[in-house]
């Protein structure tokens, strides 16, 4: 496969920059599964680099089960606006408030340590990472509350 493949390919599944995506194939001198793990340890790196910014943005997300007798607010803060306006943003607080829906978690350290619903090898904490590492932002889960009738 052809290098700009293989960056195009390795995009599309992270998410991460072309130039980072570049970097990681030349790190892993054109192994595809290495650049995959050098971009996830390189996200963590960056998530650990940013976990000490202050997140004074972000949103409120709400997700209702079509039964309607379960109900999630969740409160997700990201640095800026621009970034909470972002629609993969947007789609991650959706897709936690849609895992707080279905596996009940009593607080955010339980949130993090679960096996995230739509991929249950990660967990939200690592879920959370890789959208660090995506965003440059420093991305939090501040509040939660469900409800179920």
């Amino acid at each position: 496969m052809a290098a700009s493949e293989q960056i195009k390919q390795l995009r599309d599944k992270t998410g991460i920059s072309v130039m980072a995506c570049k970097r990681a194939l030349e790190e892993a001198k054109g192994d595809f599964d290495k650049a995959l793990a050098f971009l996830a340890e390189r996200g963590a790196q960056i998530a650990e680099q940013k976990s000490e910014r202050i997140t004074k943005a972000g949103i409120v997300d709400a997700y209702v089960h079509s039964s309607k007798q379960i109900g999630v607010l969740l409160e997700l803060r990201s640095e800026t606006d621009f970034v909470a306006k972002n629609g993969e943003f947007q789609a991650l607080a959706h897709d936690i408030a849609m895992h707080i829906a279905a596996s009940r978690p009593q607080d955010i350290h339980e949130l993090m340590i679960q096996p995230f619903v739509k991929n249950p090898e990660k967990s939200v904490a690592d879920y959370l990472k890789e959208a660090v590492a995506k965003f440059g932002e420093n991305i939090e889960v501040a509040r939660f509350s469900r409800f179920n009738i």
